[in-house]
């Protein structure tokens, strides 16, 4: 075991003990192929994969039948973006989302222009937040689909989808939103009920990596998406290839257990974070780059003036496990896309950091994680003449 602090919970989540005897049976035990029709093998995967189903529809308040398995959120955007894309040609070839989102949903969106859609791109303010009024604007008659991820990965901001959604519907579009980091840190009833896709990934709740879903809100739209994988017809023909039956069953039991006491650990999480984030303001001139009220109550993130963010990260990398952004930006030279599209300058974009914490996460932690981020900032800017010269 690694004697670093682990305060990057936004990037993933350890499995639970209780999620991996869940799936152990099904690797080898009951291993058989859930499309297998015509003996107990095939059967009993079968019959394992639709309780899975049935389980993460009724923890979600959900329809089964609006769930396709992918291998997770990415491709599960993909499938969304593209499937989209391809079915509502006759439409439009129109897409608006914003310059935070994942970078899974800007690459796609750059795939499809270099196919020939048009994108629009909206700004967000100093929180991070969407103007509904500019999204309006941006509304077409061939606007096919809007994008709109509803918690930030970086920041934890929470977009208005409801006020979103109804725009959106007005205008006789689509609306999908990368609902991956919101997924057992929120109650998503009331957004699952107004967008008509949603995206998760089962290693951000406690689950294993490699599964993912897409929900689709109604049969009409479940049918509007073709195929992003061909091959054997699985799942109603939306997703060839065999299903991946033990991590099915991981994925609906972490769902499961991540919702039995969202409530009270919500509370702990909120109650953890005040603590850290009470600390680190307390650094000097440090400036919080997540202070929307409307945000998760796990993330925090902050930048530090007068510091080298690669050599911050560097010198905590022997004692915390902490990002400056996305995992899937992490080798990046660039400052986040985020924190730019928020307006802050690049020299503090470079010297941030996101601390995520999650179920694992004690009060001894947050402050000996605030002692020695606090450390090491001083001993940084202690080298750094400028700070000598900032008065």
């Amino acid at each position: 075991m690694y004697a670093q602090l682990y305060f990057d919970y936004n990037a993933t989540t350890p499995c639970r003990q209780e999620v991996v005897d869940s799936m152990l049976p099904y690797f080898n035990g009951d291993f058989g192929n859930a499309s297998s029709s015509h003996h107990p093998y095939g059967w009993l995967a079968k019959s394992a994969v639709e309780e899975a189903t049935d389980t993460i529809a009724k923890t979600l308040d959900i329809a089964a039948t609006s769930l396709i398995y992918t291998s997770g959120s990415t491709e599960s955007i993909n499938m969304v973006l593209k499937g989209t894309v391809q079915k509502m040609h006759s439409k439009g070839n129109h897409i608006i989302t914003t310059k935070t989102e994942h970078k899974a949903v800007l690459d796609c969106c750059t795939f499809l222009e270099s196919e020939g859609c048009e994108v629009t791109y909206l700004n967000v303010n100093a929180d991070g937040l969407l103007s509904v009024s500019e999204l309006q604007k941006a509304m077409r008659p061939d606007t096919i689909l809007v994008s709109i991820m509803y918690a930030n990965n970086e920041t934890g901001v929470l977009q208005p989808l409801e006020e979103i959604a109804r725009l959106v519907h007005e205008n006789g579009s689509l609306l999908f939103s990368d609902t991956t980091q919101a997924l057992g840190k929120t109650d998503l009833t009331a957004i699952l009920a107004q967008v008509d896709f949603a995206c998760f990934s089962a290693h951000k709740v406690y689950g294993p990596k490699g599964i993912g879903l897409v929900y689709c809100k109604d049969n009409e739209n479940y049918e509007t998406l073709p195929s992003l994988i061909q091959g054997g017809g699985q799942q109603k023909g939306q997703r060839g290839g065999t299903i991946n039956t033990p991590l099915i069953v991981g994925f609906a039991k972490a769902i499961e257990l991540v919702y039995l006491d969202i409530a009270a650990e919500t509370t702990r999480i909120l109650a953890l974070r005040e603590q850290l984030e009470k600390g680190l303001l307390a650094i000097e001139l440090v400036v919080s780059n997540s202070y929307s009220e409307q945000r998760l109550p796990n993330t925090v993130h902050v930048s530090f003036p007068y510091v080298d963010g690669a050599n911050l990260l560097t010198a905590l990398s022997r004692q915390l496990a902490v990002s400056n952004g996305s995992a899937c930006n992490s080798a990046s030279t660039f400052p986040s896309h985020v924190l730019v599209a928020m307006g802050i300058p690049p020299s503090l974009a470079y010297a941030s950091l996101r601390l995520s914490i999650g179920r694992y996460t004690t009060l001894e932690e947050v402050e000996k994680a605030v002692r020695i981020i606090t450390e090491e900032v001083t001993k940084l800017r202690e080298t750094n003449i400028l700070w000598e010269r900032r008065i």
